[in-house]
C-alpha cells in the first residue's frame, strides 16, 4: 500500500492533483482546503497518503498534516461515511475548525458543508463528539477555537487556490469578489471554491 508520496505538483484539479514521482504520475484525491494549499505546478510536495482499495477502483487520498489523516481516519468509522463523503466534510472547513465544531456538537454548522445534510451531520457529532475530544495533532488540543469567519481572509485563501490552479491574478481576485458578495462571508471554503470555478469556466 503507498502511504506516501514525495515528488512534484503536475497538475491540479478541482477534486484531485497529479504528482509526479520520478516520471511517474499519481492521481491523489484531496480536500478542498489541501488543494487550495499545495504549491504551484513544478513545485515539490510531500503528501501522507491512504490507499482505498476496492473491487472497481484503486484510489489515493492525500493529507498535507498528521492531523487531516487522523480526522479522516475517524470521519471513515462513521456509518455510511465513506472516503469521499469523508474528504467532503473535511472540505467544508479547516482541521482545527472541524474538530471543534464536532467536540461541540455544532450541527447546525456541520450540516452547512455541501453534500453533509442535517442527518449525517448528526450522526458525525453523535459517533465522534468524544472521539476526536482526544485528537493532539499539531497543536489541536481540547477546546480549540474555530475561527470567525472573515471575508477578507476567505478571499485571500480562495485568491490563493484559483492562482494555484494557474488562474491569473486579476481573474483569480474578480471571482472571488463576486462568490463572496453572492454567498456572504459565512460560507464555507468549499462553496465558495466550487462557485468561483464555475464562474471562471463560463467565462469566455
Amino acid at each position: 500500500m503507498i502511504a506516501r508520496l514525495r515528488g512534484n505538483v503536475l497538475e491540479k484539479g478541482p477534486e484531485d492533483a497529479v504528482i509526479d514521482v520520478h516520471g511517474v504520475g499519481y492521481r491523489v484525491n484531496l480536500s478542498t482546503v489541501s488543494l487550495g494549499k499545495l504549491p504551484a505546478d513544478g513545485q515539490p510536495v510531500d503528501l501522507r497518503i491512504r490507499t482505498v482499495v476496492r473491487e472497481d477502483a484503486f484510489e489515493l487520498f492525500g493529507f498535507l498534516s498528521p492531523a487531516e489523516e487522523e480526522l479522516f481516519q475517524l470521519l471513515n468509522t462513521v456509518s455510511r461515511v465513506g472516503p469521499r463523503m469523508a474528504l467532503g466534510v473535511m472540505s467544508g472547513m479547516e482541521v482545527g475548525e472541524l474538530i471543534a465544531a464536532l467536540s461541540r456538537g455544532e450541527t447546525s454548522r456541520l450540516a452547512k458543508i455541501h453534500g453533509v445534510g442535517k442527518k449525517t451531520a448528526e450522526r458525525l457529532v453523535l459517533e465522534l463528539k468524544e472521539k476526536v475530544r482526544n485528537l493532539h495533532s499539531e497543536g489541536i488540543a481540547r477546546g480549540t477555537t474555530p475561527r470567525a469567519p472573515v471575508t477578507s481572509g476567505n478571499k485571500a485563501d480562495l485568491v490563493s487556490a484559483l492562482l494555484n490552479l494557474g488562474y491569473k491574478q486579476p481573474q483569480a481576485e474578480k471571482a472571488a469578489d463576486v462568490v463572496i458578495e453572492q454567498l456572504g462571508p459565512d460560507a464555507s471554503f468549499q462553496a465558495l471554491f466550487r462557485e468561483a470555478l464555475k464562474a471562471l469556466r463560463s467565462t469566455p
